[in-house]
């Protein structure tokens, strides 16, 4: 396991920083078979914080997935690409090969598909034992469902959490594909290769993860079945406390036509909320009776719209009133807390989310731009051990670009 930095200097969130500055899982390898979704940004948090991950590419675009510049294509960060034939028998020897000195695999095709091209994980892990095979679909490797196509909204679907999305007398609304894809997929994909990895270090085998997509969203939903167990959460859509049926858990439209969100769950945080904006507590509706919330709800919606949303940025930001104004992507990066925790950062000229979480001692270098993927195929072969004969006779054979 010997990962390599890429530049003469890096810059961490804490700031410039040497070459030597690494992250927590500097010397983790880690082999990704290009997809789309959440297996590529699964990749990208094990690359931000530090992984050295090779990416294999189809030697043709597969068609998949939105296209865009690969400028912007922000999942891509972090890690260098190569080129590989899978469907001639060199090329799956040379993707073994690299497996073979990986710490893990990540792949998000359809049940099957790995076996059939002969990088299943009977195949890896006998040139590599000790290989962690991250598996991440929609509908996970088995079960009626597991073979057919799908989305994020569809895995959602099936799991209570689309439901439960959205205002009353309304359809659910789809929540971008952040809780499929990404929450349910990306996170615990990456966090079971993680664990995975801790465990081998007593075992000193490794296993497959198998990260469905259905089954994370329903783990988000953990909570949420406890309150709807617990009768707290039991009206339709649109009209329980999470859902934008109370009026101390909403969003309100501005003089200025922009929104604020308020979230004081607590009594004390309501107090200061109502003091700071003009209402006197003790006059304001009681909560905690649901029927009050119509009332409660027009009172805010009517103070709300008296100012704008900076007006009221001043008077409640730096305060316990559960405030925040509701920033665009576009204005969120400038929003002075953002700005001071660098939760976004420049890389070559495109803004975007900073990795995360933060570490006390091994702060990683900010990402390579996603442009800078593809290097040289064959020193980025060589670096993983790849002999430069081999390297040779698989780009004479057009096996690797």
């Amino acid at each position: 396991m010997n990962s390599k930095t890429d530049a003469a200097e890096h810059t961490t969130l804490g700031g410039t920083t040497t070459p030597s500055a690494q992250g927590p899982l500097h010397g983790i390898r880690i082999v990704e078979f290009a997809g789309v979704g959440p297996a590529p940004m699964a990749a990208m948090l094990l690359a931000d914080l530090g992984a050295d991950v090779i990416r294999i590419d189809r030697l043709q675009p597969s068609g998949l997935g939105i296209d865009k510049p690969k400028k912007f294509d922000l999942l891509a960060r972090g890690r260098q690409a190569v080129a590989i034939d899978l469907k001639h028998a060199d090329g799956v020897a040379c993707a073994l090969d690299l497996i073979a000195s990986a710490d893990g695999l990540i792949e998000g095709f359809r049940p099957g598909v790995m076996e059939r091209i002969g990088l299943g994980p009977d195949e890896c892990f006998k040139r590599n034992p000790r290989l962690v095979f991250g598996r991440v679909t929609g509908w996970g490797q088995h079960g009626p469902l597991a073979p057919v196509a799908g989305h994020d909204l569809n895995y959602i679907a099936l799991t209570g959490a689309l439901h439960a999305i959205g205002r009353a007398g309304e359809p659910p609304a789809p929540p971008l594909n952040l809780v499929g894809d990404y929450g349910g997929g990306a996170l615990y994909l990456a966090f079971g290769m993680m664990c995975a990895l801790v465990e081998r270090q007593r075992s000193g085998r490794g296993q497959i993860v198998d990260a469905a997509m259905i089954d994370g969203a329903a783990t988000l939903m953990t909570s949420l079945f406890g309150m709807i167990g617990a009768g707290i959460h039991n009206a339709p859509r649109g009209a329980n406390l999470l859902d934008s049926g109370a009026p101390h858990y909403e969003v309100y439209r501005c003089a200025d036509g922009e929104y604020v969100a308020i979230a004081p769950i607590e009594e004390k945080f309501r107090t200061v909320l109502l003091e700071r904006i003009g209402i006197d507590p003790a006059e304001f509706p009681d909560v905690a009776d649901r029927a009050h919330w119509p009332k409660a709800k027009a009172i805010l919606a009517e103070t709300f719209a008296q100012r704008s949303r900076q007006e009221w940025c001043e008077l409640l930001e730096g305060s316990d009133a559960c405030f925040a104004p509701v920033l665009s992507a576009q204005e969120a990066p400038d929003h002075p807390h953002n700005k001071a925790r660098r939760t976004f950062v420049e890389i070559d000229s495109v803004m975007q989310p900073a990795p995360g979480p933060r570490f006390s001692r091994t702060s990683p270098p900010l990402p390579r731009s996603s442009q800078q993927c593809r290097g040289d195929t064959g020193d980025l072969l060589a670096a993983w051990d790849i002999d430069s004969g081999r390297i040779a006779t698989l780009r004479n054979a057009g096996i690797i670009r």
